[in-house]
């Protein structure tokens, strides 16, 4: 048996992405609009972390609602993986001393979801459901 074969595990597979996104997307409110308040200076339009914010803003918004999930969650989760060694590895090879859990967590779900699909609550599940139409003979 297989997790695909559980009862639940599409439902399961649509709420980790829902709930991931929903966390993700405060990352990028934060560096753009302030809210919650940014622990740092407001990024330069144009810098790199406001780059970042703007990718982290529409990609999460687009793995929220399940469109595009796929290439979206992918380059979602070469975001983490570049701001994990950009910003948090060369402060220590630990991530629990540089502060890098959620880089690699956030990387590593994104990376799930681009292989696994956005599962049953998505727009994308919506888009490929096949409308099957009864034919009754030639007309």
């Amino acid at each position: 048996m297989t997790i695909a074969d559980h009862r639940y595990a599409g439902q399961a597979q649509s709420l980790l992405r829902i709930v991931t996104a929903l966390l993700f997307i405060q990352h990028a409110t934060s560096k753009l609009f302030g809210v919650p308040p940014f622990p740092m200076a407001p990024p330069q339009p144009g810098s790199l972390l406001w780059v970042a914010g703007v990718i982290e803003l529409i990609g999460g918004a687009l793995v929220l609602v399940g469109l595009f999930s796929r290439p979206a969650a992918f380059i979602l989760s070469g975001e983490m993986a570049v701001g994990y060694w950009m910003m948090h590895a060369p402060q220590s090879f630990y991530p629990l001393i540089n502060k890098g859990e959620g880089a690699i967590l956030f990387c590593f779900i994104f990376l799930f979801v681009a292989a696994a699909g956005p599962g049953p609550w998505s727009i994308d599940a919506g888009r490929t459901r096949r409308v099957v139409t009864v034919n009754d003979g030639p007309a």
